[in-house]
């Protein structure tokens, strides 16, 4: 008996059999976070190595999947109005993601005929697909206990490598469905993300990008944490860096320093981290069950600001929170001053289906309400994002190209993950190195040319 070397997932994937007519062509969209948008990288690699091929529209599609996000009601309004349209297409459709895990019903209810399949249960995607275009529909949103690491895909950036490293938490915030839809924390053995950073870097990513529900409690469930897998990480031999993916500041404490240092001593690290504190009020993050003070944030951004001074800060606020008092906002936007972060990613808080938070009857913040304080908010984080990279005017160093535009312009990071705008520069290939100065800034960007 010959054994087979493909691991056990990909052997057992359904191959279709084609032989003498053509291969049938799905359309992949998603939307949401990385992790989205790795699932969706793995999607189309499960379906191409099935016998798929790759749609370049939905026109072209046989048959349309969605990956779908379930974190903010503005993300799950664009994408009930993608799955209507796609629904009046005619074509099977399968709703893929955490909307459907989180809010069955929900999806149903704009599209019964539709099949499902959670974000733990994507290795069953070729068997869904057949399914469907077979005229069977199909509902998979079980566990499936398989790790997301190694799994074919193909990449939405040949530069970028999204590499999930857990899937579900440890926390049990009252406003977010993300637990709902992914479930308790399961980290990734590091061998096996070390394995797959090695494979992704030698077919030619730069970047690599470290994903999950919540990075920070990574290894806590398998005797290990996020330091440990950055040092392994970063053994890999090749020419990327790693950028750090969204992290809680309740798991802070108990590795801060040496998180500190391992960014700070660490070259294939970007100089960047993204800690959302919601809240400025004590009293609105006990609400919110966060596990954190806001002190416990401030200390973290102090510490790593001491010893990485331009370190990159990116954090989350949701405004509006059930019974926030102007006193709890005033708290949050004195936060804000006193931390200065690069990125402030806002929310209105929205009651989400499921989670204890939109059971609250009382202490409803008035979309009034939430709109002046998230405006007085956007302002004033817009204002500190600008000081902030005015630091930056006249800096010259080396940026990674990543993204490059239909007219031309180029977009490169440097060694903080800042967004470096090339304007009008042709010629450019993604993964690219240029040494550059910066002569421009807005508060979302740097703006450079290429200098010998």
């Amino acid at each position: 008996m010959i054994k087979s070397l493909k691991p056990a997932l990909i052997e057992s994937i359904p191959m279709l059999h084609t032989q003498g007519r053509e291969r049938p062509k799905v359309w992949v969209e998603a939307y949401g976070c990385s992790a989205s948008m790795a699932d969706s990288e793995m999607i189309k690699g499960l379906l191409g190595g099935a016998g798929y091929d790759m749609a370049n529209s939905q026109d072209e599609g046989t048959l349309s999947v969605v990956v779908t996000c379930s974190v903010k009601d503005a993300t799950e309004h664009k994408m009930v109005s993608r799955i209507k349209f796609l629904e009046k297409s005619g074509k099977p459709l399968i709703v893929a993601g955490c909307l459907p895990k989180a809010d069955r019903a929900r999806v149903e209810a704009i599209s019964p005929s539709a099949s499902l399949i959670g974000p733990t249960s994507i290795e069953r995607i070729a068997d869904v697909a057949g399914a469907a275009i077979s005229g069977t529909r199909q509902v998979v949103l079980e566990d499936a206990g398989v790790d997301k690491v190694n799994i074919p895909r193909i990449r939405l950036n040949p530069a970028v490598s999204i590499v999930e490293i857990a899937s579900g938490c440890l926390s049990e915030c009252t406003f977010c469905q993300t637990k709902l839809a992914k479930g308790m924390l399961r980290s990734y053995r590091i061998g096996d993300i070390v394995r797959q950073i090695k494979s992704d870097v030698e077919s030619g990513c730069k970047e690599v990008w470290l994903t999950s529900t919540d990075n920070g409690c990574y290894g806590m469930d398998i005797g290990s944490d996020l330091v440990e897998l950055l040092s392994a990480c970063s053994s890999v031999q090749g020419d990327f860096k790693i950028r750090l993916g969204m992290m809680n500041p309740m798991y802070l404490p108990r590795m801060l320093d040496r998180l500190v240092d391992a960014f700070a001593k660490n070259d294939k690290l970007f100089k960047f981290i993204h800690i959302p504190v919601e809240s400025g009020s004590d009293r609105i993050l006990r609400l919110m069950k966060r596990g954190h003070t806001s002190s416990i944030f401030l200390e973290s951004v102090s510490k790593f600001r001491q010893k990485i001074p331009d370190m990159t800060i990116s954090t989350d606020i949701i405004v509006g929170f059930p019974t926030e008092s102007e006193q709890d906002f005033e708290r949050t936007l004195d936060l804000i001053s006193e931390s200065r972060p690069d990125v402030v990613n806002l929310s209105r808080y929205g009651a989400r289906p499921g989670t204890k938070s939109a059971a609250w009857k009382k202490g409803r913040i008035s979309s009034q309400v939430a709109k002046r304080r998230s405006e007085r908010l956007h302002e004033l984080a817009q204002e500190i994002a600008k000081r902030q990279n005015s630091r930056w005017m006249n800096w010259e160093g080396e940026v990674l190209i990543d993204e490059i535009g239909i007219h031309g312009s180029a977009q490169g990071r440097n060694h903080a993950y800042k967004s470096v705008m090339l304007p009008g520069i042709w010629g450019l290939a993604l993964g690219d190195r240029m040494r550059v100065k910066v002569y421009d800034f807005s508060n979302f960007s740097l703006r450079a040319r290429i200098i010998p």
